[in-house]
């Protein structure tokens, strides 16, 4: 029986085409993970290796520097390293994150684009596994970077 993580690139293929599509793939993601879902992100591309995940600044979201929060920004860099990984992985395996680490670099304001990456691993890979996340604000400038390391085994 597939596991969550199968299911997420199934639904991608499907819903990935459009812009509603990814929209109503990306409320999916949030009700999945609740918590993940109270940045409201937005998976703008999702391939083996690779994301791409927006989240617009919302005052929800604000710390009282007037930028977004620390806690925010984590929660990009989870979804989106997670992400980069799931697509990666074989069908019959799933993991589960052990380790977030972000480093902060400039306060947070507007539109954040999130790219997630790891390498490829081998089939019947079992073991810790990492993402690396890079976070830009709409004029490209880096504002976090982080990494998503998971433990990936069989399911059984």
């Amino acid at each position: 029986m597939p596991g969550p993580e199968s299911m997420i690139m199934e639904k991608w293929q499907r819903a990935g085409k459009s812009r509603l599509g990814r929209w109503l793939f990306s409320r999916a993601v949030g009700r999945f993970a609740p918590y993940t879902g109270t940045i409201k992100a937005q998976v703008g591309e999702l391939e083996p290796g690779r994301s791409l995940v927006t989240m617009r600044d919302r005052h929800a979201i604000r710390n009282h520097l007037n930028s977004v929060h620390a806690v925010a920004l984590a929660n990009l860099t989870e979804l989106t390293g997670s992400l980069a990984i799931i697509a990666s992985m074989q069908p019959n395996t799933r993991m589960i994150p052990i380790r977030l680490e972000t480093e902060y670099l400039k306060k947070a304001r507007g539109m954040l684009t999130a790219e997630g990456s790891c390498e490829l691993p081998e089939p019947g890979f079992e073991g810790t596994f990492e993402g690396n996340v890079v976070i830009r604000d709409a004029i490209a400038d880096e504002v976090a970077r982080g990494r998503v390391t998971v433990v990936i085994g069989r399911r059984d």
